[in-house]
């Protein structure tokens, strides 16, 4: 039971923790895969060696020492969170583990302060966190499994298509093995994709946007080439390199707290480069349903070789009240609705819903930073601006 003498000591810590800064999460991190090299097949290798994930970890642990006696602030990066470890199939027993390394880390990184009373607290803190983890996350799980289609732990799927929409981003189709339906999703949410690829030491699991509307019998993703040499992505490259029509591949099912709401509202679609994904299932969807109200599609991306889905969305205008305005870093083309450079949205504000739109932000998180700067300057309220990000969790 967390009492208030461990909240207090827990924040007595924030100094501790702010001088040591991500150092601590890097070193948990070794500790941890020194120990337990099993959990190798759970995490992103890649954002380990990049140092986003230890970078979030840490962002997330002072957070919680920060706010832990007023949880509620942290509501919605705790159901962020708790969506993607359903992603990857994470079980109450792996946060004893975690637990452990990280009293573990604490106590051998600050010896002559990490005493009885501050382990006891922090022992306590993390025992309170875990529990709103796993209740949280058994309760998706439980909610998944209940529904048409839905399954618990992993399920097997063969790949049914593999198409390149551009230079760097493929389409994927899954079907599951079994021949059963598959659960529906919210336009928005992604897959956790389980797979070993030939010659690699360790299982990957990684995270990947649906890309159309449900249908109830396959999932399709487009999945982006990342990186180059040691930071070349792994899975990425893998899928785009080696799967093949008829490999197999498992999922969990559909999972992720961003998603479109419908408020029967103006709605803007904001993307930069693969973050266009999501967009494409709110597009679908849009398309499915008949949505009426008007619709802004905002794109950029390097060039005209990486626009993928382009003639997709242009083929929806006749079904959809729907603009479309996209920026490429470098074009000479001069058609209408297409600039160069940055997105700047200075020059079209007149052609956005301002006062009343829903803005859904999807993209490398600097570009979300700039875009969703430029919205609130232009007078956008905070709560009508809704992002996703890939990778480890930040705040935008």
């Amino acid at each position: 039971m967390l009492s208030q003498q461990h909240i207090d000591t827990v924040k007595s810590t924030i100094p501790l923790l702010a001088s040591a800064g991500p150092a601590i999460t890097e070193y948990f991190y070794k500790r941890m895969f020194t120990h337990n090299p099993e959990l190798q097949d759970v995490f992103n290798m890649t954002h380990q060696k990049t140092g986003r994930q230890p970078a979030a970890l840490f962002n997330a642990i002072a957070a919680y020492a920060t706010h832990i006696d007023n949880l509620e602030v942290l509501t919605s990066a705790v159901m962020r969170i708790a969506h993607k470890h359903t992603s990857f199939n994470i079980k109450p027993d792996q946060y004893d583990i975690v637990g452990h390394h990280l009293i573990e880390t604490l106590r051998e990184l600050a010896p002559d302060a990490f005493t009885k009373d501050v382990e006891e607290a922090w022992v306590a803190a993390y025992g309170q966190l875990a529990d709103i983890f796993i209740k949280i996350e058994k309760d998706l799980y439980e909610e998944r499994a209940a529904q048409t289609g839905g399954w618990k732990d992993f399920r097997r799927f063969n790949v049914v298509s593999k198409t390149p929409e551009s230079d760097l981003v493929t389409s994927f189709v899954f079907a599951p093995v079994d021949g059963e339906a598959v659960i529906d999703y919210l336009p928005g949410q992604y897959l956790g994709v389980k797979l070993h690829p030939k010659g690699n030491q360790y299982e990957e699991i990684r995270q990947y946007s649906l890309s159309t509307a449900p249908n109830g019998e396959t999932y399709r993703i487009s999945v982006k080439r990342e990186g180059s040499g040691d930071l070349a992505g792994v899975m990425s490259n893998y899928l785009h390199d080696h799967l093949k029509i008829g490999d197999e591949v498992e999922l969990m099912p559909p999972a992720g707290d961003f998603s479109f709401q419908d408020k029967q509202k103006p709605v803007v679609l904001i993307s930069g480069g693969v973050g266009l994904t999501p967009m494409q299932a709110m597009l679908d969807t849009f398309a499915k349903q008949g949505y009426a109200q008007p619709i802004n599609y905002l794109h950029a991306c390097a060039a005209p070789s990486q626009h993928s889905f382009k003639e997709h969305v242009n083929g929806l205008k006749t079904s959809l009240p729907l603009s479309v305005h996209t920026w490429y870093e470098k074009t000479d083309k001069t058609e209408e609705g297409v600039y160069e450079g940055n997105m700047t949205l200075e020059s079209i504000k007149n052609d956005l819903p301002i006062a009343d739109g829903e803005f859904y932000l999807c993209g490398p998180l600097g570009f979300m930073m700039f875009v969703k700067q430029q919205l609130l300057t232009l007078g956008v309220q905070a709560d009508r601006i809704h992002y996703e990000l890939f990778g480890p969790h930040q705040d935008v």
